[in-house]
């Protein structure tokens, strides 16, 4: 009967995919017997093999996978687990012909010689499967070359294939509540000490105070009409994250070209004035501050992408690739109404092309897990009114951007309208949206010789 069972084995296995090479897939049926048996064996090596990271779809025979399932819903509900009542339960579900009939699970223990190696034998069903999936991935990455069509658009789904079939089961977070009473106690000390700033710091103690930081998933939008600051702002983010906290970010400025965003950087973290970086007369004075800036601002995991002809499909292959090789903890696009659609030509439709484009900035900043700041243009409600204090409806072209974003700062400097304004030098921040929080009127001070936005406080 063993070799009958043995042989049988293979009778409902997949068939193999076209991929140019007649062999079997990655797969151990061997192992995937041993599994099966030993769960059926000892009630301690069923408690292991569950506790792993073994998975119902690792199983390349489907009739194995059908006894697993049988497996878990007995265990499930407290039932006893071995050949008798595993064959009693697939007989109640109408499945115990598929699975291999009425002799299959006193066959698959009696093919088990120990109890004691099922979780071992799981492990490798599950990297078996693994290498499947990249086998299968490998197919489908090759017809969709062979498909033609875009060829970012090709790559990002190639991308997205290989990162699906690499994905792992994340580690359980599960423990008794006094394993790691120590450690909270200790992380309310050092929040008490250090105060709340969970996600990426943006560089404004009021700011970050109100949204504790920018957070992995969130889309921030900071909008202005021209020439309020909107890239000032996201340049001070970039700033905060990665020459103060040490955090790798990357810009994509299909505005300002690199050297540009060297230079407002420099300025800014220097304090030399843009219009002497600029114009090729720094003083002696300059030059020292530089000299004391230049190796902090070379260490800094800033990248700068500066390709003034970006989809968001290469935005997001870009980021993804810089993720893998470095990290990243902030993405910031300078600005959305400038980035590209593809395939060569302006959408008739252009509040649609943007609000698709909305959508795909928010899948991003949840695909990569990093917050994505996008600076956009407001229409020119604020001019048409009295006081001239932006909104969030009056975001260009999309109504999409309002209802994508987790966070929408808008900048305002009374004067930009107002020469004589008696407050002349502040800015406000307004936190029109805040999808997790309140909403307030931050007020900052404009150093725009320096190229930076500071706390009030910084300047008394």
């Amino acid at each position: 009967m063993t070799t009958e069972i043995a042989t049988d084995l293979w009778a409902d296995a997949p068939p193999v995919e076209p991929s140019g090479f007649d062999r079997m897939p990655p797969a151990d049926l061997d192992a995937e017997v041993s599994v099966l048996g030993g769960m059926m064996l000892h009630p301690a090596a069923l408690g292991e093999v569950l506790d792993g990271p073994l998975d119902v779809n690792d199983f390349y025979r489907p009739a194995h996978a059908i006894i697993y399932t049988a497996i878990t819903d007995l265990y499930a509900k407290g039932e006893p687990v071995d050949p008798i009542a595993v064959t009693k339960q697939l007989r109640e579900q109408g499945l115990l012909e598929r699975a291999g009939g009425i002799t299959v699970a006193a066959g698959l223990v009696q093919q088990t010689p120990t109890a004691a190696n099922a979780s071992y034998y799981a492990d490798i069903v599950h990297g078996q499967a693994k290498l499947r999936r990249l086998v299968q991935a490998g197919n489908r990455i090759t017809q969709l070359g062979y498909a033609g069509g875009d060829p970012d658009e090709t790559a990002d789904a190639a991308h997205n294939e290989l990162n699906d079939a690499v994905q792992t089961t994340e580690d359980p977070d599960s423990a008794p509540i006094g394993d790691d009473l120590d450690a909270m106690v200790d992380e309310l000390v050092e929040l008490e000490k250090n105060g709340a700033a969970m996600g990426v710091p943006t560089g404004f103690t009021d700011l970050d105070d109100l949204l504790h930081g920018l957070h992995p998933g969130q889309m921030v939008i900071i909008a202005a009409r021209p020439a309020m600051g909107k890239s000032t702002l996201a340049v001070d983010f970039l700033r905060s994250c990665s020459i103060k906290h040490k955090l790798p970010s990357v810009l994509f400025s299909l505005e300002m070209g690199r050297r540009e965003v060297q230079h407002r950087i420099m300025s800014a973290e220097a304090r030399i004035g843009l219009h002497h970086i600029r114009g090729g007369n720094m003083t002696d004075s300059d030059w020292a501050r530089f000299a004391q800036r230049t190796s902090d601002i070379a260490a800094a995991p800033i990248t700068i992408d500066a390709t003034s002809t970006l989809t968001m499909t290469q935005i997001k292959a870009r980021a993804r690739k810089i993720k893998q090789r470095t990290g990243l903890a902030l993405i910031v696009i300078d600005y959305l109404q400038l980035v590209s659609s593809g395939g060569g030509r302006r959408s008739e439709n252009r509040q649609q092309e943007v609000s698709d484009m909305s959508r795909a900035i928010k899948l991003m900043a949840k695909d990569l897990q990093v917050p994505v700041v996008v600076l956009a243009q407001l229409n020119r409600g604020p001019e048409q009114r009295q006081d001239k204090k932006p909104t969030k409806s009056d975001l260009r072209e999309s109504g999409s951007l309002e209802q994508d974003a987790d966070v929408v700062i808008l900048l305002h400097r009374e004067d930009a309208y107002e020469r004589d304004s008696p407050r002349a030098g502040e800015v406000d921040l307004i936190v029109d949206k805040h999808r997790n929080g309140p909403t307030a009127v931050i007020t900052v001070a404009a150093q725009l010789h320096y190229s930076r936005f500071v706390d009030m406080a910084a300047t008394s």
